[in-house]
């Protein structure tokens, strides 16, 4: 694990640090893979990180005179399902974040983060290269800005130097003409990596229409991932496309070629042959998308226009440092947990979840995959649903926590564990405390969620024995008493 953590103020501070260590320290925003990185040892010779996400700013999203969008390299995962400008102007990649993980790895996981881990199989790379996205990398001494496919050299390889970080993603918005979509194919519906993903852009010529009456193609973008070392174009496809328009026989076609492009392999998840069928299927599904769209038919609403992001009240609430810091192991972590100031001079390099269980007592939050995959260790840091297992225990300085040891008040238990006590909602209760935590942050959030809402905000709490049943009827019954 690390040996120094720096918890830095400002972008300079940061870029200064990079330049003073090298290849010997690594930037963590939201920390979801680097965090399991380093504690399996993939990650060698790492003595230092540098945590920027508490600088201000860089999350923001927003939409410049010449029409492109930037987002920022703190822009998490729900930061960007919940946009309107990208739900409306980069609908693929806005689709593509509300497939990523849970919403507990979404409120920390980053866009940024998904590219720099450079897996085939990521989620965000695949609609961005389809959006012509660009990426700007920044040292202390220089800035450049090159095509996001030109980032990758190979599997989990980028042209990424040790002293440079992501600091801006770039892509055109998407103009009236354009339709756009993200589909996936996972081994489950939520908290899965992709087998297949599938990104579409279609720009339309308003002027021109074939004797069918659909307009005729401008130009397309169709992108693949998890089928190729890196992202690829359907460059035959896409090609075939242009002046047609979108009738039956045109869409299969373009799906043939669409997987005729790809170049899978057998892995654990899935057989060449099963991927290349899928990406035909995908493609065919993604294009009889946007020929619906396009001719006004309802779709299928594969991300709420309100999603379920785990945020409570305060959907906006960033931290900020009033100073860069320097932790060694030693020093003082400062922090807040369940209302109450607590210092720690020990547990600097264990993650956050195990200095609350072992150095702070509170063993409420469970340990149950210690990689983000159960939710039994949900917490809420800075007022958001987290699992505690993927985040540095050096970010609590300065953070206030909640755990499930404290989300009661004087007055008694918190609804929702009242409804669980009195629906029953338990068998061993290993996982009780993450569900009722991510279900606490969904009722502050949305105090009369639906039943599919609820059913959002505990994709990333897993059950071994309940069979989520009861579990569903006591957020319902807890809905029915919050104010």
């Amino acid at each position: 694990m690390w040996h120094i953590y720096h918890s830095v103020a400002s972008l300079p501070d940061a870029l200064q640090i990079l330049a003073s260590e090298g290849d010997k320290t690594r930037i963590i925003a939201g920390g979801t893979d680097l965090m399991l990185e380093l504690e399996r040892g993939i990650r060698k010779g790492i003595e230092s990180l540098v945590d920027i996400s508490r600088v201000p700013g860089l999350e923001a999203i927003t939409l410049d005179p010449q029409r492109r969008i930037h987002i920022g390299p703190l822009a998490t995962h729900n930061h960007c399902a919940a946009s309107k400008l990208l739900q409306v102007h980069a609908t693929p990649l806005a689709r593509a974040c509300w497939e990523v993980g849970a919403p507990q790895i979404r409120n920390r996981g980053t866009v940024a983060g998904n590219l720099i881990t450079a897996s085939p199989a990521n989620d965000t790379i695949t609609p961005l290269a389809a959006l012509g996205a660009t990426v700007t990398l920044k040292s202390m001494h220089s800035e450049r800005t090159l095509p996001i496919l030109d980032f990758y050299t190979g599997v989990r390889k980028t042209t990424l130097q040790p002293d440079e970080l992501l600091s801006e993603i770039i892509l055109p918005a998407m103009k009236p003409n354009q339709h756009g979509t993200f589909l996936k194919l996972g081994l489950r519906r939520a908290q899965a990596i992709s087998v297949v993903n599938v990104a579409c852009v279609i720009s339309f010529d308003e002027s021109a229409s074939g004797g069918d009456g659909l307009a005729r193609i401008r130009s397309a973008a169709i992108t693949m991932g998890a089928v190729a070392p890196t992202i690829i174009h359907a460059i035959e496809a896409e090609a075939y496309l242009e002046g047609k328009s979108l009738t039956a026989e045109v869409i299969e076609q373009a799906a043939r070629l669409t997987a005729a492009a790809a170049r899978p392999i057998d892995d654990i998840r899935a057989s060449a042959d099963y991927r290349r069928e899928m990406v035909r299927i995908l493609a065919r599904r993604a294009l009889s998308e946007l020929k619906d769209r396009r001719t006004g038919k309802e779709t299928l609403a594969i991300l709420p226009a309100d999603p379920v992001l785990l945020w409570g009240k305060n959907r906006q609430k960033e931290t900020s440092l009033p100073a860069s810091i320097r932790h060694v192991a030693g020093d003082v972590i400062r922090t807040t947990i369940n209302g109450r100031e607590r210092t720690f001079t020990d547990g600097f390099e264990k993650n956050l979840l195990r200095l609350l269980r072992e150095n702070a007592g509170l063993t409420g939050t469970k340990e149950g995959c210690a990689e983000g995959e159960c939710g039994a260790c949900t917490i809420h840091l800075d007022g958001k649903a987290v699992m505690a297992c993927l985040v540095p225990a050096p970010r609590a300085h300065g953070a206030e926590i909640v755990t499930i040891d404290g989300l009661g008040d004087l007055e008694g238990l918190h609804p929702i564990q009242e409804a669980f006590i009195r629906d029953g909602a338990v068998q061993c209760g290993y996982c009780s405390p993450g569900f009722i935590m991510s279900a606490s942050k969904l009722l502050e959030e949305k105090p009369h969620p639906t039943r599919d809402e609820i059913a959002q905000a505990i994709t990333g709490n897993l059950c071994r024995c309940t069979g989520y049943y009861k579990i569903v009827q006591a957020i319902e019954d807890a809905s029915k008493v919050v104010p």
